[in-house]
């Protein structure tokens, strides 16, 4: 039997106890349970992409407080704000006092029966609370143990908050972007939250392959400013390999002459023309054809030497027309184009439509709302729409339905006992079926559960 092929004593399963699901329209991630100890972006971002794959995420949050970004608004849908919305779909939540020992037990008793481990405290933290990867690896030696912070775990800066403004700074990424001669600027997301989270993202998923491979746990070590420096690629690689210092282009590019934003006569557009056929189709659509054999742009070497006179040609044609005229006369070109659109123009895009990048979930408030979605994913030759409908989050807002749904039974907003009822093997739950029990006083306060996922 060749490696990869499915056979006794070798199923391709996360957990060797888990049947295989037999079915092309499951999501990948069906079954594999994640625990939940982050806030604000970069580890929520990672968890809320393994649920949308399927994953039951269950989010530990502090009680009566919750993440911080549920007060970051306005606007807010109910109490919520959008804020936590955008990256806290298809989740459970469970308010948990990890200052109290009690709280500290359920941690653990929940990590024995999930697979992922996830958290983004300051180094150092969770471990003097007794859910350090140390801790947590004797209780569930499965666990794939995800760590996100700031600087690393060891090293002069690493017992610093992980902010994502701080560590772009730090990281080069302000530093390189702005206008030309203007002020750094920070990107108008957190993006060096967003790499790391996806980073974690990828590194999880390989963790529970690793784990396939050899049935054991591993600890994963992400933070703010190595993911932000991996992605500074080339301008590192400039500096690096031939001690060029990067520097701020606004909409331009470095290396690649014309490729930025053009101001029009009522708007922007970004054009690109990354060899010399594109940029002699360029000088045909905007009637400039002398451009084409003139010594000085022959080439995108000499047109990079001589970018400012350049540019400055091609802005005066680009300022005599329409942006929709100018659409219209690129359209099939070959080149790359497109608008700078506000949040309005992005999601009346045609594409941006068809690509199903805007998904409805219904919230108990105030009914339907809408947030960004990643739209269609393909595996193999099928196109599988991995979305996650939920409702809204709200710390503690739904206990009883969800001390009903682990099999508890409803008591009080101070004393619940919550259970995984005993399952056979081939119900994909935990090693030879489990049966946890929560007994719970102080340790804690409430429970809620979004919709889970269609």
């Amino acid at each position: 039997m060749k490696r990869g092929e499915r056979g006794e004593g070798n199923e391709l399963m996360l957990h060797p106890w888990r049947n295989t699901i037999e079915t092309d329209n499951v999501k990948p991630l069906v079954g594999v349970k994640i625990l939940d100890l982050t806030r604000v972006l970069a580890g929520p971002f990672a968890t809320m992409n393994l649920g949308d794959l399927g994953a039951e995420v269950i989010k530990v949050e502090r009680p009566g407080v919750g993440d911080d970004t549920r007060t970051w608004g306005p606007p807010f849908v109910g109490t919520e704000s959008t804020y936590f919305l955008s990256v806290n779909r298809n989740k459970k939540s469970i308010a948990v006092n990890i200052k109290d020992p009690k709280g500290v037990k359920i941690v653990k008793e929940l990590a024995t029966v999930c697979d992922v481990f996830v958290e983004n405290y300051v180094p150092g933290k969770l471990t003097a609370m007794g859910l350090g990867y140390e801790d947590v690896d004797k209780v569930a030696p499965h666990i794939v143990y995800c760590s996100i912070t700031g600087y690393g775990h060891t090293g002069p800066m690493s017992q610093r908050a992980g902010y994502d403004a701080v560590a772009s700074a730090i990281s080069g990424m302000m530093h390189i972007t702005g206008p030309e001669d203007g002020d750094p600027v920070r990107p108008g997301v957190a993006m060096t939250d967003l790499a790391t989270g996806l980073y974690a993202y990828g590194a999880v998923m390989a963790g529970l392959i690793q784990r396939c491979k050899t049935g054991k746990g591993l600890f994963i070590d992400c933070n703010l400013l190595s993911s932000q420096v991996a992605c500074l690629t080339q301008v590192a690689a400039n500096y690096l390999i031939d001690q060029r210092e990067g520097k701020r282009w606004g909409t331009a590019h470095g290396s690649i002459v014309p490729y930025q934003a053009f101001k029009t006569k009522d708007g922007h557009l970004v054009v690109g023309a990354g060899n010399n056929q594109q940029f002699a189709t360029l000088c045909k659509i905007l009637n400039l054809p002398e451009l084409i054999d003139d010594s000085k742009y022959k080439t995108n070497h000499l047109r990079v030497q001589n970018r400012k006179e350049l540019i400055k040609i091609l802005s005066a044609r680009f300022e005599e027309e329409m942006t929709a005229t100018w659409l219209c006369l690129f359209e099939g070109c070959g080149i790359p184009y497109g608008p700078i659109n506000n949040m309005k123009g992005v999601f009346a895009d045609p594409q941006v439509l068809h690509n199903g990048l805007i998904m409805e979930m219904n919230h108990p408030a105030v009914g339907k709302i809408s947030v960004p979605e990643k739209g269609k994913i393909q595996l193999g030759c099928r196109s599988q729409e991995f979305q996650a409908w939920n409702s809204g989050m709200g710390l503690g807002a739904q206990t009883e339905d969800l001390c009903e749904e682990w099999g508890g039974r409803p008591g009080t907003t101070t004393a619940h006992t919550l259970s995984w009822r005993h399952q056979s093997p081939g119900e994909n739950r935990c090693p030879g079926g489990c049966h946890l029990f929560l007994n719970v006083h102080r340790g804690i306060t409430a429970v809620s559960t979004s919709m889970s996922g269609t």
